[in-house]
C-alpha cells in the first residue's frame, strides 16, 4: 500500500516499498479515530501503540533546518530505529554522513572529516533524542509537560498547521525546557496521519531557530543488520569526546 502524496516535498525513494504494517485491532481502530473524531488522546495512544507494536523501523527522511536570519539547510536520507533505544540516520544528500545512538553512545560521524564525535547518551541533548518514542524508550506523557491538540485558533498556535487537512497535529511542550512563559519556550510539533504515521517533527526553539524532519515510506518489523546500530570507527578516523552533540550537525 502506498501512501499519499504529501506535496512538492514528497519522499520518493528508490527501493523502498510501502508494507502493510500488522498492527492489532486496538491500533487500527485507534488509527481510525485520528481522522474521524480526534483529541489529543486518542492522537496520542493511537500514535504510541502503532509504534510500540514495531520492533524495527525504517523511514526516508528530509530534514530542513532554518537559523532565524535567513540561513536553511535542507538534508535527506534513511533512517533506521530499533528496540531497545537505538536509532541510525544515514545522510545521503547532499553530504554524506551519520548520526547513530547504539544504546549508551550518540555518535556523529562525517566520513570526509575524518573525524567522530561521541557522546554519552545521557549527556547528549541532541534534538533528535526525543524521538526516542519511535524505539518503544519514552512515552509523549512522560517527555512533555503539556500536550496539546493544535487547531485553528487554538491559543498558542500561532501558524502551525498540518501539512494534509486530514493530518492531526500534537504541540509537546518538552520536560526539560527551563520555566518561563509558556508562549516563549521551546516545543515541539508532531504531525500524524489518518493511519496513525508520524510524518511530520517540527523543533522550535526560543527565537526563531526551527529544525524539520518529514517521514515517508515506513516499513515495520523487517531484518535490519545489527552491524547497522554499531559503530566501528575506520583506521585513520580521530574520536572526539564531547559532552553533548546538539550542535553537530548545524
Amino acid at each position: 500500500m502506498h501512501q499519499r502524496p504529501r506535496g512538492p516535498q514528497t519522499i520518493a525513494v528508490d527501493g523502498i516499498v510501502d508494507v502493510v504494517p500488522l498492527v492489532s485491532t486496538c491500533a487500527v481502530l485507534l488509527a481510525l479515530s485520528v481522522a474521524a473524531n480526534a483529541t489529543v488522546n486518542s492522537v496520542r495512544r493511537a500514535l504510541e501503540d502503532r509504534y510500540h507494536h514495531a520492533r524495527t523501523l525504517k523511514a526516508a527522511f528530509f530534514e530542513r533546518y532554518s537559523d532565524g536570519n535567513g540561513g536553511i539547510a535542507a538534508e535527506s536520507g534513511t533512517v533506521y530505529f530499533s528496540r531497545p533505544g537505538r536509532m541510525r540516520w544515514d545522510y545521503e544528500s547532499p553530504q554524506e554522513k551519520m548520526f547513530l545512538v547504539d544504546g549508551a553512545n550518540a555518535w556523529f560521524y562525517v566520513p570526509a572529516d575524518r573525524t567522530a564525535s561521541r557522546a554519552k547518551m545521557k549527556e547528549s541533548s541532541d534534538w533528535r533524542t526525543p524521538l526516542a518514542l519511535l524505539v518503544g524508550k519514552s512515552d509523549l506523557s512522560e517527555m512533555c509537560r503539556k500536550l496539546d491538540l493544535v487547531e485553528p485558533g487554538n491559543p498558542g498556535a500561532k501558524d502551525d498547521k498540518p501539512l494534509a487537512a486530514d493530518d492531526a497535529l500534537l504541540r509537546c511542550i518538552p520536560r526539560d525546557n527551563p520555566t518561563g512563559p509558556e508562549g516563549n519556550l521551546p516545543y515541539v510539533l508532531l504531525e500524524v496521519d489518518p493511519e496513525a504515521r508520524l510524518v511530520r517533527v517540527v523543533i522550535r526553539d526560543v527565537g526563531s531557530a526551527e529544525t524539520e524532519f518529514r517521514f515517508g515510506n515506513w516499513e515495520e518489523n523487517l531484518p535490519i543488520p545489527e552491524i547497522k546500530f554499531h559503530f566501528q570507527p575506520p583506521q585513520g578516523v580521530a574520536i572526539v569526546d564531547e559532552g553533548s552533540l546538539a550542535n553537530a550537525i548545524r
